[in-house]
């Protein structure tokens, strides 16, 4: 959005809440300003974009232990690889947890069923998007650990586990 006389980003409107509360906790409860932006207790954590998932408090760390890479579904893509090998050499990533998790929308739904969706909220063909749905959740997580330990940018030395996510109980089954 710009403005058409100076051609300037225009401020988009309806964050004023979210801009107070920001506001409120750099007030009070801030407290990693200087922060070096390395994992303190070495980890990464590949998960989904799952509101209900609380990737640092489900493995008891705070703000800046760990490096999170999210997106729908926990895959590991090609940003989430480059993201591990980031960490692994320059932000003290010493162990890669990849974190899928119950009832997660990509895997419980077809890849139709959710262009469908998409379709009609927003009132036009989706037939185009690919959401990359996960038809089974096991054999793409041991995929995507794979993928990760077999990487030629992530040493041996780096420990790579498979969990899932529990949403309903808040456990972690490490499945590889």
């Amino acid at each position: 959005m710009t403005d058409a006389g100076t051609g300037s980003p225009t401020v988009a409107p309806g964050f004023d809440d979210l801009l107070e509360a920001n506001r409120t906790y750099a007030e009070t409860e801030f407290a990693t300003g200087g922060f070096d932006g390395i994992a303190h207790a070495g980890v990464a954590i590949v998960t989904c974009m799952d509101s209900r998932i609380d990737p640092l408090r489900l493995v008891g760390l705070k703000p800046g232990d760990a490096k999170i890479f999210r997106n729908p579904g926990g895959r590991v893509t090609a940003a989430a690889l480059e993201a591990i090998v980031l960490g692994v050499h320059l932000l003290n990533v010493k162990r890669v947890l990849v974190v899928p998790h119950t009832r997660c929308a990509m895997a419980s739904n077809s890849e139709a069923e959710l262009r469908e969706r998409v379709g009609a909220s927003a009132g036009q063909d989706a037939s185009w998007q690919q959401f990359n749905v996960v038809t089974d959740q096991r054999a793409a997580l041991l995929q995507d650990v794979r993928a990760v330990r077999t990487h030629p940018l992530v040493p041996d030395s780096v420990a790579v586990g498979g969990f899932l996510y529990d949403v309903d109980s808040g456990l972690l089954q490490q499945l590889a």
